[in-house]
């Protein structure tokens, strides 16, 4: 049996321009951006002398449109890419899904390949907690391809075609596994003796889907009595274009087992989070990797940066995670809280599935009409 490579496709509304994509997120490996890429169809007695451009805009919305009022605007919207890709010039380096789609198609289909500058965002979703917003706030991209004389040119809707893409990352095989593990004590204003609190994780690294397992020690030489643990799992989000930091508990659980710990006593237990996206539809703030309206869209993933460059360095959208244990000693005792953080990401695909050129050479393809507010999917991902 010869599994079907899905494509995606769409059409101009004049019907001259097709785009077949095999992919339509731009992956960002830290040291290096994969391209996307794909076959264009054009009849070359409508192009007339002219040519097929691509560009790539990244529309940067740090505020809802109902606030826009008296000529404020909360959106930047940035050309990241506009260039040249048919008729083709020179040799165009084609993997295997763009030779078969241009031996299925004829003569009148060009490979194309859009790669993305090395420090353009990731793409991030933030939920506005309103259902009739019609535009969400994050970074989006599209990716257009249009028939024009001069890259200058405004592209015309009825030559053109518009795919929303995506800039994602995934996990990279360098990320160790050692295991996080934070130590915080607290001292009592007129109270020999101090509250201990260790919290270690499994493992650095954690997928979307698996559950966050902290394991919990806690050692009470003090006077004071933990009435309550509450543990959580706390998105950190970064919007660059503002400079505006805020956090948003995504997954979190209160236990009284083992409680009171009274003083003398000490107490180990571990404590199971699920930071998922179902559980925290329409909040406000909450980061995630794709359209709101996505049935299948994910929190965000954690921003990651090459060794030696600095987080705090990055565009867009910064995600982080980190464990918040918090150990509840009363009214007058307060609060012992750590902070431990970790990545929440996505395997890398390739890393797990057979390649395009181990599959064999045959033209069965699956194409699939593009559907605009539906995440983006790249054919490793099927």
């Amino acid at each position: 049996m010869v599994n079907a490579v899905k494509v995606f496709k769409k059409t101009a509304p004049n019907g001259k321009v097709t785009a077949y994509l095999s992919r339509r997120d731009f992956v960002d490996h830290i040291t290096h951006t994969s391209p996307v890429d794909g076959v264009v169809v054009v009849d070359h007695d409508y192009l007339r002398g002219r040519r097929v451009f691509a560009r790539v805009a990244v529309t940067y919305r740090y505020g809802r449109e109902e606030d826009e009022v008296m000529g404020l605007n909360f959106s930047k919207e940035l050309e990241l890419v506009n260039t040249e890709v048919a008729p083709n010039t020179g040799q165009i380096q084609t993997n295997d899904v763009q030779e078969r789609l241009i031996k299925k198609l004829g003569s009148n289909a060009y490979p194309i390949s859009v790669a993305l500058p090395e420090n353009a965002p990731c793409s991030v979703t933030l939920d506005n907690g309103d259902e009739s917003s019609s535009h969400p706030m994050g970074v989006i991209y599209e990716l257009k391809l249009y028939v024009a004389d001069s890259k200058e040119e405004r592209p015309h809707k009825r030559n053109s075609v518009s795919f929303a893409v995506r800039k994602v990352q995934y996990a990279v095989p360098e990320i160790s596994n050692r295991q996080p593990q934070t130590l915080v004590s607290k001292s009592f204003t007129l109270s020999p003796g101090k509250l201990n609190l260790e919290v270690n994780l499994d493992r650095e690294l954690y997928f979307h889907g698996q559950p966050v397992e902290a394991h919990l020690s806690i050692n009470n030489a003090s006077r004071k009595t933990v009435k309550n643990i509450k543990a959580q799992v706390v998105q950190h989000v970064e919007v660059t274009m503002t400079n505006n930091q805020f956090s948003r508990v995504v997954a979190s659980l209160e236990s009284r087992e083992g409680c009171p710990i009274t003083p003398g006593s000490n107490l180990s237990k571990a404590l199971t989070l699920n930071p998922i996206a179902s559980v925290n539809k329409r909040r406000f703030g909450i980061a995630l990797d794709g359209q709101i309206k996505d049935q299948d869209a994910n929190l965000a993933s954690s921003t990651v940066v090459a060794a030696g460059k600095n987080i705090n360095d990055a565009l867009g959208v910064i995600v982080s995670y980190s464990v918040r244990v918090k150990l509840n000693c009363g009214a007058i005792g307060g609060e012992l809280t750590a902070d431990l953080p970790f990545k929440l990401m996505h395997p890398d695909p390739s890393a797990t599935k057979t390649t395009i050129r181990k599959m064999q050479s045959t033209d069965n393809f699956e194409f699939e009409d593009f559907a605009r507010l539906r995440r983006g999917q790249s054919v490793a991902d099927d």
